[in-house]
């Protein structure tokens, strides 16, 4: 394990039932950034440090795994077991929203009442990276970015690979607000198998109001947009869409 999170300070946070680990750093407006499996790692880490180095408060909860505790094969299938078993998040059933997202939501208002201006940013990756769409029920949440979203899982059915993790009530909400001008930042591999065909349908959801970055896969792996597999570009426009929505105008 390495001291990746020295410079980050950890509390709690406890709303909706939930009680889980935050680390916060930085200052200017809030973005919420959700690891990916197996965990809160290095790359996550050195991601958020980033998006902190261009001028933002940023909180990273800590939902599973260890934080600080390098990426590994091993590491990978013990967090995707505790994931699958975990009752905070849907990982089957077609047209829900996890449970762990009425938390975030929560987090989300909470920083957005402390810090004011526009709003905040939400990003997700992996099993969290449809999380920031769910997010967007919160009107707090004005920046969200889905990275490679992999829940419900994609291997078990075309429906599945089509479901974006909503709610039917939860859906209208977020097309509202994106018929109201909010847009959603979405990357993706473009052969990534766990992304199956979600970014379909967030097209038919939000319309032009999704901005996909679709990359082009260079091996059938590529999964991670911004940590694993890094893409430079997607990284910066990542923060570009952060100060687009949330910085001062």
């Amino acid at each position: 394990m390495t001291d990746v999170l020295k410079d980050w300070t950890k509390s709690t946070f406890t709303a909706a039932g939930y009680t889980r680990d935050v680390y916060r750093r930085g200052s200017g407006p809030g973005v919420i950034i959700v690891h990916e499996l197996p965990g809160l790692t290095p790359k996550v880490a050195s991601f958020a440090d980033e998006v902190v180095a261009s001028g933002f408060t940023v909180l990273m909860p800590s939902l599973l795994g260890t934080p600080g505790r390098e990426f590994s094969t091993g590491y990978l299938a013990k967090s995707a077991v505790q994931l699958c078993v975990s009752r905070e998040f849907t990982h089957w059933a077609l047209n829900h929203t996890s449970p762990i997202i009425r938390w975030l939501r929560a987090l989300a208002h909470e920083l957005h009442t402390e810090l004011g201006g526009n709003g905040v940013g939400a990003l997700g990756m992996c099993f969290s990276g449809g999380f920031a769409l769910a997010m967007m029920v919160e009107e707090a949440v004005v920046a969200p970015v889905l990275s490679q979203p992999s829940l419900p899982l994609a291997i078990l059915g075309a429906a599945r690979a089509a479901d974006l993790n909503l709610s039917p009530d939860d859906a209208l909400v977020v097309a509202r607000r994106a018929a109201e001008g909010c847009q959603v930042l979405g990357l993706r591999f473009t052969e990534d198998k766990l992304v199956g065909k979600r970014f379909d349908t967030l097209r038919e959801l939000l319309g032009n109001a999704f901005l996909a970055v679709e990359l082009p896969s260079n091996d059938k792996s590529d999964h991670s947009v911004l940590t694993e597999q890094r893409d430079e570009s997607s990284v910066q426009r990542v923060l570009q869409f952060f100060h687009a929505k949330l910085s001062p105008k």
